[in-house]
């Protein structure tokens, strides 16, 4: 009786285990459909019995950068799979595998790589492959990472899976490469108390000045609503704090309306006082908005949701970030219409603050990943962003691309590269006006949860700028000694520089930052080359070379094509006056220049009426460049009628009367021209 009532209690006690791992299953199944993720690594690792795990587990607030869109590869096949039938899925591989993608998502990366093996080890997910190399990568195991993505490229069949993985491979060569290290930039995470405490800390940004920054904290003495439910340290309020002289004061937190029982987070105040943040809600994970709240002394009015043109139903707008002059808001978007996952886009704002038609960056900044946490660096004109969808190091990181006023495009994005960016998430990167430092966000700290965003500061490289060439004859290629080079602000905000070449040509000099330059090269007998540089937009060292080239001045005239008059008169058509432009230009180009412009006849009609004629039609062209504005004295007009033809009336004889060549003959000899008369010595005029 007594073995019978231990087996009853025994069969009794495994069927009870056995509905417990069941409701545990449906649990975490249920948990990971609504993106739950700590829910369901904690329903998971319960039916694992996996303790060690489960003891370092916390729930971390939902942080705006968790759940960004993942490639889904379901269609892939492999080379093996082709040749065999599906492999039969064991209940541990699946729990594996669901554990695997709930800490993948987290970004706890070492208990995703460890699980992640385990799957990939018995072949039961074939493109678990893929994301196992991913977390390898994560945890800076690169080498192992490319191993596994070379496999896998030689083992499918998928076009999309086979574009992702030769991108992460270059990103482990990138990785690996020496030179992504930038030596100069000093990364120190910023002061626990003030700015990291609590579950996270994320989204710094520029409140009026470089010393006063907002930032997003989940932790303690935050907005709640319901005191019994909520717990403060797993909602993101929106802080404040202010550089002192003894160092960065007590956060103060917003308060309502700005922060709510709900999420607040990335905010950011324009120039007329009226502050954007996104809003969130734990109760649908699959929406986020952008709403704005208008300020006055210091006080919020209740805030709003912003139009359609941003906010989708349904779908997440967040990370805003409005122009210095308040005219233009970005933004990251999941909503439909983008290039895939999360997509950076660009909207007007109006008078009254309403926000226009939003506009997708395009296809340089954003791709089938995810682009996030907008930053326009104005005296630059370059946006910095994070992307897990361009060459990087490792999940998210910083880059920067120029826009170009003048069309309105943008450049190439380029990594920051390490320190700033990690083998984790970098993000929310702001940069002060001098590009001397500035803040981020990074969770490359290992904390338990895999969830925690903490924000770091950075002393940037010093950054120069400098430019170097040589002046060559162009006729020769040799270099010219003793040539002046002037380098002149195109705004006239700052005094002109001036570089002699030396014996082999070469010039070189410093460069300001955020300038616009005209450059011109010039030597005695030759006429100037001209050529124009920037450092406007460049946020990094920069060695520019520009080189010119130089025409020898002749000692003949020089015909000047195109010059037309109405018919037996001095007057310019307005054809000739586009030309003379150019002659205008050239002698702007060679302020040191004096010239003769000269007018010639054909020799039919009286000598003196040509000469007469003549006379008037260069005078017509000194005229108009007087008017210009060339100094007189630099001008002289000549007349020479038909007493210096190219053809001579004995080549025109032999000629048939009225045919092309005899109308071409006298066209040629009807001509205006120019010749150097004066050449002053170069000089360095002061403005």
């Amino acid at each position: 009786m007594r073995h019978l009532l231990l087996a009853i209690i025994l069969l009794t006690s495994l069927s009870f285990l056995g509905q417990s791992k069941r409701v545990w299953l449906k649990f975490g199944d249920d948990a990971f459909k609504k993106k739950d993720y700590p829910t369901a690594i904690a329903n998971y690792l319960k039916i694992l019995d996996d303790t060690t795990v489960l003891s370092e587990l916390i729930l971390p607030y939902e942080v705006q950068l968790v759940n960004l869109k993942s490639k889904d590869f379901k269609s892939d096949t492999t080379k093996k799979a082709v040749k065999t039938k599906p492999k039969e899925i064991s209940k541990l591989d699946y729990l594996n595998h669901q554990l695997a993608h709930s800490f993948r998502l987290s970004y706890d990366y070492n208990n995703a790589a460890d699980y992640f093996k385990k799957v990939v080890s018995n072949n039961s997910y074939p493109t678990d492959a893929y994301y196992y190399a991913l977390s390898l990568m994560h945890i800076k195991n690169y080498k192992s990472a490319m191993q596994n993505l070379e496999a896998l490229m030689n083992n499918t069949t998928n076009d999309s899976l086979k574009k992702a993985i030769q991108k992460n491979i270059s990103s482990c060569y990138f990785a690996l490469d020496t030179n992504s290290y930038k030596q100069q930039i000093i990364v120190k995470k910023m002061d626990t108390v003030v700015f990291n405490t609590g579950t996270a800390n994320f989204a710094p940004m520029y409140y009026g000045s470089p010393t006063k920054l907002l930032f997003t904290s989940a932790r303690k003495g935050g907005v709640v609503l319901d005191p019994e439910k909520q717990d403060s340290k797993y909602l993101c309020d929106l802080y404040y704090t202010e550089l002192k002289d003894t160092g960065w004061m007590k956060p103060v937190n917003f308060g309502r309306p700005v922060n709510t029982g709900l999420h607040e987070g990335s905010s950011v105040v324009s120039s007329d006082e009226i502050m954007f943040f996104t809003r969130w809600s734990d109760a649908n994970k699959n929406e986020a908005f952008i709403y704005m709240a208008k300020m006055k002394d210091g006080l919020f009015f209740e805030a709003y949701k912003l139009s359609e043109t941003v906010n989708i139903t349904g779908y997440k707008s967040m990370q805003p970030y409005v122009s210095f002059d308040g005219t233009k808001l970005f933004f990251s978007s999941n909503k439909p219409g983008g290039k895939g996952g999360f997509d950076l886009y660009m909207c007007n704002i109006d008078e009254n603050g309403l926000t226009g038609e939003a506009k997708n960056l395009g296809d340089l900044i954003n791709t089938t990943g995810d682009e996030v946490t907008p930053f326009f660096h104005t005296i630059s004109s370059t946006l910095f962003f994070s992307s897990n969808g361009h060459t990087g190091i490792g999940g998210l990181d910083v880059y920067k691309s120029s826009l170009n006023i003048d069309d309105s495009l943008y450049s190439m994005p380029k990594n920051l590269a390490r320190p700033i960016n990690s083998s984790k998430d970098d993000a929310y990167f702001i940069l002060d006006r001098l590009q001397s430092k500035g803040y981020f966000a990074s969770d490359r700290e290992y904390c338990a949860g895999g969830n925690c965003y903490d924000i770091y500061e950075f002393e940037n490289e010093p950054i120069t700028f400098d430019i170097s060439g040589y002046v060559f004859d162009s006729n020769t290629n040799e270099p010219i000694p003793s040539s002046l080079v002037t380098i002149k602000d195109v705004h006239n905000d700052v005094e002109p520089l001036y570089v002699v070449t030396d014996d082999k040509g070469y010039y070189f000099t410093p460069l300001r930052e955020n300038m616009e330059y005209f450059l011109k090269a010039q030597k005695k007998s030759y006429f100037a080359d001209a050529a124009s540089a920037a450092t406007k937009g460049l946020t990094e060292t920069t060695h520019l070379e520009k080189d010119f080239f130089l025409n020898k001045i002749p000692d003949n005239d020089i015909v000047i094509e195109g010059i037309e008059y109405d018919f037996d008169k001095t007057t310019l058509r307005p054809k000739s006056l586009e030309i003379l432009d150019k002659i205008y230009d050239l002698l702007v180009l060679n302020d040191n220049l004096s010239i003769e412009i000269n007018s010639h006849t054909d020799t039919r009609g009286s000598d003196k009426y040509n000469l007469k004629l003549s006379q008037g039609r260069a005078q017509s062209c000194v005229d108009y460049m007087i008017s210009k504005g060339i100094a007189k004295t630099r001008l002289r007009s000549t007349g020479y009628g038909e007493t210096k033809p190219i053809i001579s009336d004995e080549e025109i004889a032999k000629m048939v009367p009225k045919s092309e060549e005899f109308e071409a003959a006298h066209q040629k000899n009807r001509r205006t021209a120019f010749r150097v008369i004066g050449e002053s010595d170069l000089k360095i005029i002061q403005k």
